[in-house]
């Protein structure tokens, strides 16, 4: 059953789900789509992993996620596909168009009178841009973290335990990737400043924010929508504003986590998904 009064939003920042790996909490993202009616919707890089992609695992609630999203797209919504590191492959493709839905490396918009430039991030990346292997390698070992990681939650469950991030942990608590995330962001700022822009929207280093910096005697808005591996965010903008979402502080989605009522939006298979998705793209396509 499809979900009324849904939040109606003008634009919203998704990034980094890392749908085709079990850390991929695809099933909040699904619950969380179903809640909202954007304008635009920015998927910013890493939607699918295709560095970790494998056929033996790409499961319903991920294939759901996909089917929502071109649901969007047959219904008008404005929809950018921003390339990232675990999906450059698509990068081939950019310029690609169909109906609503754009493959592109970075968005620009003015918001309100404020030029706000869109990228995934992973070309600041020293990591990404010197040592691919290192960082391919790195991804390896960033799944099966999780992988224990949502096993150890499992049986924490079990026994009525909260759930633990490792991850987060160590990004919290080691000094390098503190380092590392602040260099980020501070080179984020110069860039953006250099470029004359009011506010800069990433992703990549899956660690969500909104912050106000200042670079070259410029203040820069600095915003990051986070991941749906670790923190289950977006970043929404409306009214002039934005906000960073967060799925653990949103009871409505949770609810619809846990009764699981997608009733219509049930995949039978994954031959017959697909086929319904090739028959939206084609119909929205002849409509425009």
């Amino acid at each position: 059953m499809e979900q009324k009064g849904k939040r109606e939003l003008e634009l919203v920042v998704i990034s980094d789900v890392h749908l085709g790996t079990y850390g991929s909490r695809a099933e909040e993202l699904n619950a969380y789509l179903k809640t909202i009616k954007p304008k635009t919707l920015i998927l910013n890089g890493d939607i699918i992993d295709i560095w970790q992609f494998s056929k033996r695992y790409f499961p319903q609630s991920h294939l759901k996620v996909i089917k929502r999203i071109t649901s969007l797209v047959s219904e008008g919504v404005e929809v950018y596909y921003i390339t990232g590191n675990h999906d450059e492959m698509l990068r081939k493709f950019k310029g690609f168009k169909v109906g609503s839905f754009e493959i592109v490396n970075k968005v620009i918009l003015d918001l309100n009178g404020k030029k706000t430039w869109f990228f995934h991030g992973d070309v600041f990346d020293v990591t990404m841009k010197h040592s691919k292997w290192l960082a391919k390698l790195g991804g390896k070992g960033y799944d099966l973290l999780i992988l224990i990681n949502t096993m150890v939650n499992w049986i924490s469950a079990r026994f009525g335990g909260e759930k633990l991030s490792f991850s987060k942990k160590i990004k919290d608590n080691v000094k390098s990737a503190v380092k590392f995330i602040n260099n980020f962001e501070e080179v984020v700022a110069e860039i953006a400043a250099e470029q004359e822009f009011h506010t800069a929207v990433c992703g990549h280093i899956h660690q969500p924010t909104i912050k106000q910096l200042i670079s070259k005697d410029s203040e820069v808005l600095y915003l990051n929508s986070g991941d749906w591996v670790e923190n289950c965010t977006a970043l929404e903008y409306n009214n002039g504003s934005w906000k960073l979402y967060r799925f653990s502080e949103d009871p409505e989605a949770n609810g619809l986590l846990k009764n699981d009522v997608d009733t219509e939006h049930a995949i039978p298979n994954n031959k017959e998904l697909f086929g319904e998705l090739l028959k939206e793209f084609s119909l929205n396509h002849y409509s425009n």
